[in-house]
């Protein structure tokens, strides 16, 4: 089975996660965690960098990384490295995405997620609000 490699951002602020919605493909109009697949070459904080940037026109730093999410499709493997993230500048513009909105930790449940990012979603109540 083949392995995708991808990095995504927890952006936090105020309390809330930034959430988006696909707009294409297999998955859409599933939530997930902004990011993409990291390139030959790329450290996943690079991928992540240059993926917000692509789809959001945001630039962010990436701070710690918070779980690897390994979760098998029914045609691929995911590997998912996620790092919490802030945003440094721009306001998050929609490119590809179909909507997008900041979740708080009780509206966490009121999206419906892709697989792989709802097994982050259980990590990220077990941890301390941050």
């Amino acid at each position: 089975m083949k392995t995708i490699c991808v990095a995504a951002a927890i952006i936090r602020k105020d309390g809330r996660i930034f959430a988006t919605q696909r707009g294409y493909g297999e998955f859409k109009g599933f939530w997930e965690f902004p990011g993409g697949k990291v390139e030959p070459g790329e450290t996943p904080e690079e991928a992540l960098v240059r993926e917000i940037r692509e789809e959001l026109d945001t630039e962010i730093s990436v701070g710690e990384r918070a779980a690897r999410v390994e979760y098998d499709y029914p045609k691929f493997h995911l590997s998912m490295e996620c790092f919490f993230a802030e945003v440094v500048s721009g306001g998050l513009v929609l490119k590809e995405h179909e909507a997008a909105r900041w979740l708080s930790r009780e509206e966490l449940d009121g999206v419906e997620w892709l697989p792989a990012d709802l097994e982050l979603i259980e990590r990220l109540k077990g941890l301390s609000e941050g």
